[in-house]
């Protein structure tokens, strides 16, 4: 089992930056992908960006240019650094980790809401 614990989201204004952290604990030995997505009142969950066990990032075409996901394999820990924040950035943020076995663990959401 994988727990997930995530921080930071909270409310800023349109062209502000936050900083989500999630931190893994339990099997960690197991986690291949570590990422970020988000899913808005009656809408699908969509992946933000994720990152690979030895780095290799993926994001969003709606997040290029304006997110940075980064992940400290020490800590245990991936954080998705949010820059120019739009108000359509608006939504509950999930991390996910996902095992080699492609088995996915999700945290409990973080809110993130951009005002114009």
């Amino acid at each position: 089992q994988v727990q997930l614990v995530e921080s930071g989201g909270g409310l800023v204004q349109a062209g502000g930056s936050l900083r989500l952290s999630c931190a893994a604990s339990g099997s960690i030995s197991l986690l291949r992908n570590m990422g970020w997505y988000r899913q808005g009142p009656g809408k699908r969950r969509d992946l933000v960006a994720d990152i690979t066990s030895g780095g290799t990032p993926k994001y969003a075409d709606s997040v290029k240019g304006r997110f940075t996901i980064s992940r400290d394999n020490a800590k245990n820990t991936v954080y998705l650094q949010m820059n120019s924040l739009k108000p359509e950035d608006t939504d509950v943020y999930y991390c996910n980790a996902m095992t080699w076995r492609s088995t996915s663990f999700w945290g409990q959401g973080t809110q993130v809401t951009v005002s114009s």
